[in-house]
């Protein structure tokens, strides 16, 4: 069987088992069985393949029709131009927080940052690498999530210090930065979402409680004790909390709280400052 017969089998198990963008996803994961470019193929399509090659690829076929996430297959996610290693144990990273470490870059540059609810570290590594920060800290709840997070600042050359903690009870300094990309679904959500990340990504990453705002609560109030004077907390959040976030934080305190809006217009990112009266 030829590349091009193997891709076009590929396409149609995908297409006929309901998954979006098929094509694009038996694409990746013929590259992926091959480990060739797009570019290999176009040149080399009427290739023969070799069986055990053709066994490996309809395998991976078979886990994507189970609505197994096309990263936990081939084991990775570009996130900010670096590539990060992702399982069942780690939210998948996603372009919408992109923004979140854009907004973040603001205050970073030469300061302390500390990642709660890091998951695969993204958030703290990218930052990490697209600036000088002068102390990186990730802090999850999951050891398994941690595992994942410490394997990728070892394959991105981070110098991140890695924290188990539930939220801040065992952070014990002060930082000039703290980004959150916490749960914030709520429960009620969780059971209609795709069967992609219903089933496959880690539900304490994604359950935010009844109005899928506790953890924003308990984050701005536990941070105000480790924020350093005049720090910024920047949160990712669901399209429709962006005010009620910010209210949140100004209600604590914070000042210069502002909502960033995503490339589509949606509310995405909340940012507010602990000012040095509180210092």
């Amino acid at each position: 069987m030829t590349l091009e017969a193997l891709l076009q089998e590929g396409t149609a198990e995908l297409t006929q088992a309901g998954i979006s963008d098929a094509e694009v996803d038996a694409m990746y994961l013929l590259e992926y069985t091959f480990s060739i470019k797009k570019i290999d193929f176009l040149l080399d399509r009427k290739k023969e393949a070799k069986k055990e090659k053709i066994e490996l690829y309809r395998s991976y076929i078979a886990k994507r029709k189970a609505h197994v996430p096309l990263q936990h297959i081939i084991g990775s996610q570009e996130f900010m131009g670096y590539e990060f290693m992702v399982n069942e144990h780690v939210l998948i990273p996603r372009q919408d927080t992109e923004i979140l470490v854009e907004e973040a870059l603001k205050y970073a540059e030469g300061k302390r940052v500390l990642d709660m609810c890091t998951g695969s570290g993204c958030i703290i590594l990218s930052l990490s690498k697209l600036c000088h920060l002068q102390k990186a800290v990730g802090v999850d709840f999951s050891k398994k999530a941690l595992e994942v997070a410490k394997e990728n600042g070892t394959r991105l050359n981070c110098e991140v210090q890695w924290i188990h903690s539930d939220l801040f009870s065992n952070v014990t300094e002060k930082y000039d930065v703290i980004v959150s990309n916490p749960p914030y679904i709520e429960t009620k959500i969780i059971d209609t979402l795709m069967e992609e990340v219903r089933e496959h990504e880690p539900v304490m990453a994604l359950d935010g409680g009844t109005d899928g705002l506790d953890f924003y609560k308990r984050i701005i109030s536990e941070s105000q004790n480790f924020l350093l004077p005049n720090g910024w907390l920047c949160f990712e959040i669901g399209y429709n909390q962006g005010e009620a976030v910010k209210q949140l934080m100004e209600q604590a305190g914070f000042v210069e709280c502002h909502i960033v809006k995503d490339l589509p217009g949606l509310d995405r990112v909340v940012c507010g400052c602990w000012s040095v009266e509180h210092g």
